[in-house]
């Protein structure tokens, strides 16, 4: 059999991905996209695009029978599901294969039993594949889990049986704390999953997330591509990714991915798939297996880098019929590759989501891009956060971390806050460089996270900015000119500008070919500024930097010498006393997002902590709580879709009576 036409099923950079593959391979490639999604890149770089529903991933990436005719109605003979969504749903590849399209994926027995964790521990274990100890059989009461913990021994691990993402998952540390844990365990899952099956493991002190990538054909070949290290996670999500693992010698590698493999073989494994063990840092030399994703890894790229294989073609080759074309004995890794994902997302706000449109995009040279971005996307709050992946190859694993690091540094998404500078922060600790890790080691960390303000050259640079448009072209009218001109000494024209934490005023004297340059009351600096090929040229005392700049809602986004900075020009702060803060309180919204619950009534009186408003964006709620005592004034309703810093409500707070002498004082 080979495949003409394949449908991806999926949206952003994984759809970019495939789509790669299949203009290489000669495939036709058929995107599919939401309302939302009409002008994204996945869209543009297809072959065909199909319309298939309305921004709500429930109405659209996530509705079988939408994908499943997009399919019939281009004459797919394959569909391809890329990552989350449907990747993982049996449903959908029955539906695939009852309408006689291919599923580049594995069968459906093998998608049931590892989406059922207490059925993948039983299957593997089985064919020798070591589990944590624990307690996971089907039907477990409370009284069941309670009980066979004191056999596991604490601290224990509680899992639900199905999903993932770490929604469910308690560590319980004391007995005490287990049927409160388990209670929770099962509200959260039900919630998440439709399913609140509990079980419970052994919980492995310093845990390692190590995970194996595996290829199966459907003629019995099976074979390991080694192994990734994924234990830079936050809440579960992997952030940072590589490939080999700096904890793993040779042998032990060797007895990870035979157990691998003999995953795979426990279900009638084909395809790409992934087996995820963890390991204790203590001792490297026994691993357990947690899971088996039957799908391809977000991941995946550091694999093909060290291994010379493209993982989406053998997917599809594997598909359509056709043996492997490798051996294990033809695997071989070369050199070290490292991963870093880029969120739209907030490190110093609790990495709460973010979005906003793209006004420009940088992207290094010399490493491995995999990114659904253009310039003028929206970035909305209907998906998850996840916009691109950085990836970088080197011969030895200290290379490719500092490689890594020099293509964050030139990588910006203007107009959308990310995790980027975070992202450099972890790359530089020293337990990282080491390859010192564990899965708790980025929330240990999380507190030591300050985010860089805007220096004082880069408010330089933006002051300098909106100089050199407001100076005319070509001069004319030399009364236009803001030369600051006069009998004497030249005028400085000045702007109060705003970033991070601080405001200041930048005074600017001269012409752009030759000005001084004063932050506040500081020194004088040196100071020549052009625009040259639609980038800022800033040359300040002598050195030398140029700027990608864009602009929108008031605010300059810089990017240029390794730092993205965000500077706001404020007008003069107000100086008559009735000018003060009332002492009013303003909700304003964290994140683009969709307000989904209203706690109280306009008008009603609250107290400090009470919950005003609910904004929901990419799978994450966020409320808000009056920070005083006050009546509270409602500017949203449910249902309304919000902006970053859009005010939701506020809480007025009402002045306390004057007492007499207060009026006395008044009168007087």
């Amino acid at each position: 059999m080979t495949f003409d036409t394949v449908l991806i099923a999926n949206r952003g950079e994984i759809a970019v991905r495939v789509i790669k593959t299949l203009r290489a391979m000669g495939i036709r490639s058929v995107a599919v996209f939401s309302d939302a999604d009409a002008g994204a890149r996945h869209v543009r770089e297809a072959d065909v695009a199909v319309h298939i529903g309305p921004a709500s991933a429930r109405e659209s990436y996530l509705d079988i029978e939408a994908v499943v005719a997009a399919a019939k109605r281009t004459g797919a003979q394959a569909v391809h599901p890329g990552y989350g969504f449907l990747s993982e749903n049996p449903q959908f590849a029955a539906a695939l294969q009852t309408a006689g399209i291919a599923f580049i994926g594995p069968p459906v027995v093998a998608i049931e039993t590892m989406g059922d964790k207490i059925a993948a521990k039983a299957a593997v274990s089985a064919f020798g594949v070591p589990v944590v100890p624990g307690v996971s059989r089907p039907g477990l009461t409370d009284d069941d889990l309670v009980a066979g913990a004191a056999d596991v021994g604490y601290p224990v691990l509680v899992k639900p049986s199905a999903g993932g993402g770490g929604k469910g998952m308690r560590v319980v540390h004391d007995a005490s704390e287990l049927p409160a844990a388990l209670a929770s365990a099962r509200r959260e899952a039900a919630a998440a999953f439709g399913d609140d099956t509990l079980f419970i493991e052994r919980f492995v002190l310093n845990p390692r997330h190590i995970e194996v990538q595996v290829l199966a054909d459907s003629y019995g070949n099976v074979v390991h591509l080694g192994e990734r290290e994924c234990s830079l996670q936050r809440r579960h999500q992997k952030v940072i990714e590589e490939a080999p693992s700096p904890l793993l010698d040779e042998a032990t590698r060797a007895r990870i991915g035979a157990a691998a493999c003999d995953t795979a073989r426990s279900v009638n494994y084909t395809g790409a798939g992934t087996v995820e063990f963890i390991v204790s840092a203590d001792r490297p030399d026994e691993f357990f297996f947690m899971e088996m994703n039957t799908r391809l890894q977000v991941e995946h790229p550091v694999t093909e880098l060290v291994t010379g294989i493209d993982l989406v073609e053998q997917q599809v080759r594997i598909a359509a019929g056709e043996k492997l074309p490798i051996a294990q004995n033809d695997v071989t890794m070369r050199g070290h590759a490292i991963e870093a994902r880029v969120y739209a997302e907030d490190p110093a706000r609790g990495f709460l989501p973010t979005g906003g449109r793209v006004l420009d995009l940088v992207e290094p040279d010399g490493v491995r891009i995999d990114s659904g971005l253009l310039r003028g996307f929206v970035i909305g709050s209907d998906y998850d956060p996840m916009l691109a992946k950085v990836i970088a190859h080197a011969g030895d694993r200290t290379t490719a971390l500092r490689t890594l690091d020099r293509a964050l540094a030139e990588t910006a998404v203007l107009g959308v806050t990310t995790n980027i500078e975070f992202l450099r922060f972890l790359l530089a600790d020293a337990d990282v460089a080491a390859g010192r890790l564990d899965t708790g080691l980025l929330d240990r960390r999380m507190p030591d996270f300050h985010p860089a303000e805007a220096g004082d050259a880069e408010l330089i640079a933006a002051a300098a900015y909106k100089w050199l448009h407001a100076w005319p072209t070509p001069a004319g009218d030399l009364w236009a000119v803001p030369s600051g001109w006069r009998m004497g000494e030249l005028a400085p024209t000045t702007y109060r500008l705003h970033s991070g934490e601080r405001t200041d005023h930048v005074h600017l004297t001269g012409s752009p070919s030759s000005a001084t340059a004063v932050v506040e009351e500081g020194e004088k600096r040196a100071l020549t500024a052009a625009l040259v090929d639609g980038r800022l040229v800033i040359t300040l005392d002598g050195l030398r930097t140029d700027y990608h700049v864009a602009c929108a809602d008031g605010q300059i986004w810089l990017a240029g010498g390794g730092h993205i900075a965000v500077v706001e020009e404020l007008r003069e702060a107000p100086v008559r006393p009735d000018d003060a803060h009332s002492g009013d309180a303003e909700l304003t919204s964290p994140m683009p997002g969709s307000v989904v619950a209203i706690g109280v009534s306009d008008g009603q009186r609250v107290e400090a902590g009470t919950a005003v408003v609910t904004v929901e964006a990419m799978k994450m709620e966020h409320a808000l709580t009056a920070p005083v005592e006050g009546v509270v004034e409602l500017l949203v309703a449910v249902g309304d879709q919000v902006k970053v810093g859009q005010p939701l409500a506020r809480v007025v707070v009402e002045a306390a009576p004057m007492q007499n002498e207060e009026k006395e004082a008044r009168v007087l």
